[in-house]
């Protein structure tokens, strides 16, 4: 749900796995409220929704390190979540399965207002390669709505981030950047939704991990709405390599009171 982050953290904090301010999660989706350009829902073709729709296999851990599920106690195996808008799950990305929606929605110049990772494929896939060939700090995940492939997350470890170097960060502290792909999906609520669960989902199986932290460019109004709306309280205004940042952070004692 934050919009953007650049590509080596103009965006969000500057990592080098390039960690963004996902698309405006919240009510926005994408990466603000959408607005006349914004045209790019475009409908997956049914054998790509078939795949997402099948629990996740061992196949789709193949080729990932295994420091992937050491540093964030396995995404993969998180499971799915019910949520008020349905049920969602988090699929880490497979490359050769996910680039080209992921490239689509990059593409949309909502999105690429922020997150500016727009282009050739092989822009995203930089993005994405970063983070799958990486030690594990980061996990690119498709969110899955019901079957259907609509939003893409990056749970990453905010302690060995170099967003750490712009707050007291504690160990385990876990991040999130969202981007909603659809259109259709946006300004109606759901980032707000989605953001709520999936930082429940996270405290759920991280038992070492306090708190949840986001930091989406302040600009990004839709973005910030959605994590305040999910229970993140603003923390401060942060200055990062491109972009002022809301440094928002969601709490394991505050969980059930916001």
């Amino acid at each position: 749900m934050t919009a953007a982050d650049s590509n080596t953290h103009t965006g969000r904090t500057g990592r080098a796995a390039t960690s963004r301010d996902p698309g405006t999660p919240g009510d926005a989706g994408a990466a603000g409220t959408p607005g006349p350009d914004d045209t790019l829902d475009l409908e997956l073709p049914p054998e790509l929704r078939a795949l997402f729709a099948e629990d996740v296999t061992a196949d789709d851990r193949a080729g990932r390190p295994a420091a992937l599920d050491d540093l964030l106690d396995g995404v993969a195996d998180w499971g799915p979540v019910d949520t008020r808008a349905g049920t969602f799950h988090l699929v880490p990305v497979r490359a050769e399965r996910d680039l080209p929606v992921v490239s689509r929605w990059m593409n949309d110049p909502a999105v690429a207002a922020f997150w500016q990772l727009a282009g050739a494929p092989s822009v995203a896939e930089r993005h994405l390669r970063a983070q799958l060939d990486g030690d594990g700090r980061s996990v690119p995940c498709i969110g899955v709505l019901d079957g259907v492939p609509m939003s893409y997350w990056e749970i990453y470890r905010a302690d060995l981030d170099p967003l750490a170097r712009y707050y007291p960060a504690r160990p385990h502290d876990t991040g999130l950047h969202l981007l909603i792909g659809r259109v259709s999906d946006r300004a109606r609520g759901l980032g707000g939704i989605l953001l709520r669960a999936v930082a429940d989902h996270v405290l759920e199986h991280r038992p070492n991990c306090a708190r949840v932290v986001a930091e989406p460019d302040l600009r990004n109004t839709p973005s910030v709405s959605a994590f305040l709306a999910a229970g993140f309280r603003f923390s401060a205004e942060v200055q990062m390599p491109g972009k002022r940042a809301a440094l928002l952070i969601r709490e394991r004692t505050l969980r059930h009171v916001l």
